[in-house]
């Protein structure tokens, strides 16, 4: 395969991401970069990821003259606490990292969430790398910039924007992924054809068989696209002062089920696949001229195909509208929803009556 390089335009933060199916390639592309020579590095990393990649990337980093110091953490959402940020600051203390050195995130979302978090509070602020393994990291929260650890009463409110010095994906990861997390990702990946372009909606429609059975050239056009569309809402909005919103579709209702539910109960990827589909029936109510039934059922569709669930488990609708309440996009006690407009388009409403979203939620029950 041929290495891919997409930019994500941030002016003086801007930053490179590498896409390929091998670690060698990546590794190579940094050596044309110039890293400076004897870094500390501090590699983040959790017990699942590290059977199988660690070894390899704590190699490929020391061939770069990287001094480096690896800690691995429990798998999982619990894991993303300010207690864990502590314990990854002991280990770079202990490891002498100044604040030339560099923290990189090896894993999924909440390692990279959890690493970055870590990194833009560390000596306040080092150089941070992504190192994304899964499908859901690749192309969502290894692009943008945002990092975060939890609070019990929300998830991601205790963090910053603070952007990666680059990004390696290597796709061969996702070959090592369960189903049901390679379908997490693919949820976003549908996210991003609904609200931007709509022509990837189609391609995803028309690839999505193959996109499951892991054909790989496939599956990088597929990522390639998918960042492509997220660097470029990120370029035009860093700090989410407005159109970056858009990249929330879905996620008003699906971070709700996730805290009602229990972390962990359904994975990020599940709970904003029936977020769109709520979210899209709030759209239809609102707009039935934009949001038509056939567009409905195109939405549905496609996240069956990807095997995503598509209607809400046995939550009370009061609990969920109670965890949107909390939510980050709210303003004046108003709840923000970003709302399918039409095909490939999306626009952020806060004047979503209660009714409106009862009525969708309840609808939408399995």
């Amino acid at each position: 395969m041929c290495l891919k390089t997409l930019t994500v335009q941030l002016d003086k933060r801007s930053y490179p991401i590498y896409i390929d199916d091998n670690w060698e390639a990546l590794f190579n592309a940094l050596k044309v970069k110039g890293l400076p020579h004897k870094k500390k590095l501090l590699l983040i990393t959790d017990e699942n990821v590290a059977c199988w990649y660690r070894q390899p990337v704590e190699e490929l980093f020391k061939a770069l003259k990287y001094e480096v110091t690896t800690a691995v953490v429990k798998p999982g959402e619990d894991t993303k606490t300010l207690q864990e940020a502590e314990n990854l600051y002991t280990v770079a203390l202990k490891a002498n990292l100044d604040r030339n050195s560099s923290i990189a995130a090896l894993g999924g979302g909440v390692v990279g969430d959890l690493a970055g978090f870590t990194a833009s509070t560390y000596m306040r602020g080092v150089p941070f790398i992504q190192i994304p393994t899964s499908l859901l990291a690749q192309v969502d929260s290894s692009i943008g910039g945002k990092v975060a650890v939890n609070h019990p009463l929300a998830k991601n409110v205790i963090g910053s924007f603070y952007q990666p010095e680059y990004v390696l994906m290597n796709i061969s990861t996702l070959r090592t992924l369960p189903k049901r997390e390679l379908s997490s990702g693919m949820a976003e990946l549908i996210k991003h054809g609904i609200i931007r372009d709509c022509e990837f909606l189609g391609w995803l429609e028309e690839n999505m068989h193959d996109l499951m059975k892991l054909n790989t050239s496939k599956l990088i056009q597929g990522v390639c696209r998918s960042c492509e569309i997220k660097a470029d809402v990120v370029g035009q909005d860093e700090k989410e002062q407005g159109f970056r919103a858009i990249l929330n579709f879905g996620h008003t209702i699906g971070h709700a089920i996730e805290a009602a539910a229990g972390y962990g109960t359904y994975t990020h990827g599940e709970a904003v696949a029936i977020g769109m589909m709520v979210e899209a029936r709030i759209g239809s109510i609102v707009n039935p001229s934009a949001v038509s039934t056939d567009y409905l059922l195109r939405i549905e569709n496609i996240l069956k195909a990807a095997g995503l669930p598509v209607r809400l488990p046995d939550l009370e609708p009061a609990s969920l509208l109670e965890w949107m309440q909390r939510d980050k996009k709210n303003r004046d006690g108003r709840i923000g929803f970003v709302l399918p407009a039409g095909s490939g388009r999306v626009e952020l409403f806060h004047n979503i009556s209660n009714e409106i979203i009862l009525k969708a939620i309840r609808e939408l029950k399995g």
